[in-house]
């Protein structure tokens, strides 16, 4: 099971990627919309911002998201490590139903470029 640590470093990573990205994938990050990614079985929410390509990640939470972001993630610490190693797909992994994306139509439509 990945820890919390673990789970932070992939989302460092994660930014990352999407900072040093092109094209497409440079405009879907360039949202800049409240994030939130709850890791289920660590019970640990990491809350921040998705701006300007990067995800900033200012608080670790016990529990669940406390507020609604606009963009919300919920997955396995597992899955989330995984996934941003390449090893795991988001496209089937959200479609199997082990990631969670939940966010508003037109977010939706722009982050579409990133799966």
């Amino acid at each position: 099971m990945a820890t919390t640590e673990e789970c932070r470093n992939a989302l460092d990573k994660l930014s990352d990627n999407l900072a040093g990205g092109s094209g497409d994938v440079r405009e879907a990050a360039a949202l800049d919309r409240s994030l939130s990614c709850h890791v289920t079985d660590l019970d640990v929410t990491f809350a921040g911002r998705l701006r300007g390509g990067r995800i900033e990640v200012r608080d670790t939470l016990q529990g669940p998201p406390r507020e609604k972001a606009e963009i919300r993630l919920a997955m396995s610490g597992d899955d989330l490590v995984a996934m941003v190693a390449g090893e795991l797909h988001f496209a089937k992994a959200w479609g199997s139903g082990r990631v969670r994306l939940e966010a508003g139509l037109r977010d939706l439509f722009r982050l579409r470029t990133l799966l």
